[in-house]
């Protein structure tokens, strides 16, 4: 009885080990393919295809009777949503992948948390005060996260040699490590803009769950517009359809890997460790992805890692647990009827409904690091 329970008190933890060992193994394939050659808008479309492959099937049998329920107006939003938190997000993500290290962009997801936070600052959702510890941890959190990414953009410093000079991928072309500084530096703006997209769908997102909370056929819903789009992107981009054929190599190992072992086994687990303990605790794991993917991009891939971007990924690290801190000690609206928003009710119904935007604007917002993963 007493091992059940403490098992059951570490799943958690083992849940959270294995979604962030997965990632890792992600971005080292992706970057071993793209290396290899593969198109980066194809891959993108491949990958989205086969998300769609094991999603399409499992929503038609637990969604099927929901599906009517979608209005048009939904559909228009949910392709928006689609548009400019997968297809574009994904799209610049793998091009500044291509242009920098596995490692790089790795890093780059520890500012998720805070740009969500400028944008939501912006749209007036979220707010803070500097005179409380809550407001300065966020600003601190911006702060470490805009230094991070200058660090990574425009400093390279020593570099590390690679754990394992035979890598385990053969002879992929060295891109990420021998391109030039203005190809690194446009990479680095390319993984921050696809941080800002994907963002941008966060707060979208939230907005959308808001008014159909059907996360199961929300996602499927934007899984296959994506794969759409990212068709038409890839049709436009590489009118080479050689580059369309699939071989058995690293790149259809990479897509396999991102379209079914991420999407299918990662979505769940992640649902699951936010269900049992909650949005805060699985972001605070995303620095463990950045330590395991510099170690395997350069035992695997034998990228060089420049002290640069050690620096970068632990201000951006330090942004990232400084946003957490800063919200988690925010004041928090008990959401009964007795406590204050039943009081805002009865005095001010439009307030009390501000107040229900809010928490949960909070809770998206929190769960914001986590990867985008369909």
């Amino acid at each position: 009885m007493f091992y059940a329970e403490e098992m059951g008190a570490k799943k958690p933890y083992i849940i959270a080990i294995i979604i962030y060992t997965m990632l890792p193994g992600m971005y080292v394939v992706n970057k071993a393919a793209l290396d290899h050659g593969m198109n980066t808008f194809v891959f993108i479309f491949y990958r989205q295809a086969a998300a769609c492959l094991l999603l399409l099937p499992v929503a038609a049998l637990v969604e099927r009777t929901n599906v009517r329920s979608m209005s048009f107006m939904l559909l228009l939003k949910l392709f928006f949503c689609a548009l400019i938190g997968i297809t574009i997000s994904l799209n610049l993500y793998n091009v500044g992948l291509k242009l920098t290290s596995a490692t790089v962009a790795s890093a780059s997801n520890n500012s998720v948390p805070v740009v969500t936070f400028c944008l939501a600052l912006l749209l007036r959702i979220e707010e803070f005060k500097l005179r409380n510890p809550a407001g300065i941890a966020k600003v601190t959190g911006m702060a470490l996260c805009l230094a991070g990414v200058f660090a990574i953009a425009f400093y390279a410093g020593p570099s590390l040699r690679p754990v394992n000079h035979h890598r385990a991928f053969g002879a992929a072309t060295r891109a990420g490590i021998t391109a030039g500084k203005g190809a690194w530096i446009e990479g680095a703006f390319m993984l921050l803009l696809s941080v800002v997209a994907y963002s941008l769908w966060i707060v979208m997102q939230a907005a959308v769950l808001k008014e159909f909370p059907n996360k199961m056929l929300v996602t499927v819903t934007q899984c296959v517009f994506s794969a759409v789009q990212s068709f038409v992107v890839a049709a436009v981009a590489e009118r080479d359809f050689s580059m369309w054929k699939l071989r058995l190599d690293i790149g259809l190992l990479a897509i396999a890997y991102s379209g079914f072992v991420v999407v299918g086994v990662s979505y769940y687990l992640q649902a699951w460790c936010l269900e049992m303990r909650g949005p805060v605790f699985l972001a605070a794991w995303t620095p463990f992805s950045f330590v395991l993917t510099m170690f395997c991009s350069s035992f695997f891939l034998g990228e060089i890692v420049h002290l640069g971007s050690i620096i970068g990924g632990i201000l951006l690290s330090g942004g990232l647990y400084s946003m957490l801190w800063g919200k988690s000690k925010e004041t928090k609206v008990e959401p009964c009827s007795t406590g204050l928003k039943g009081e805002l009710v009865r005095k001010a119904p439009e307030v009390a409904e501000d107040v229900t935007a809010r928490e949960e604007h909070e809770e998206a917002t929190s769960a914001s690091s986590i990867e985008l993963v369909v």
